[in-house]
């Protein structure tokens, strides 16, 4: 018994909607997918070093870095894309970065895992005040 052509459309149309929203997932992230570098290759300006405030920490999106001021004149500088999917951190609030996509947490100041489900380390990047400016890498 051979299927109506309503019914093979059907299931084309199904299948390769299947097909498409994988495609779009594994796109979403663009820039801050698995296959971006999670530090940069080369020197990177940040801006004002005023910019980040002592004992906190500003959030560099566009260039996939979050740096921190632990204490004045001394900053650490981490990626900002999560060890987990991929996924750059959404917002730095004091000391914790948060990622948009799973909900994993980190000690912006250190790197450090707060909450999963990411389970290894933001990885350090150099970073230098320069009449200054930071810069990153």
């Amino acid at each position: 018994m051979s299927q109506s052509p309503a019914r093979r459309t059907v299931l084309r149309g199904a299948a390769l909607a299947g097909a498409a929203g994988c495609g779009l997932t594994a796109c979403s992230s663009g820039d801050s997918g698995a296959n971006a570098s999670a530090v940069p290759d080369r020197p990177v300006e940040l801006g004002a070093a005023a910019e980040v405030p002592v004992g906190g920490a500003k959030l560099y999106r566009e260039d996939r870095l979050v740096v921190s001021q632990p204490a004045k004149g001394t900053y650490k500088c981490f990626s900002a894309k999560c060890t987990h999917a991929g996924c750059i951190l959404s917002e730095v609030d004091k000391k914790e970065g948060s990622c948009p996509c799973h909900g994993s947490r980190f000690d912006v100041t250190t790197g450090k895992v707060l909450q999963g489900p990411a389970a290894d380390p933001l990885p350090e990047v150099p970073v230098k005040a320069k009449d200054g400016k930071l810069i990153a890498g």
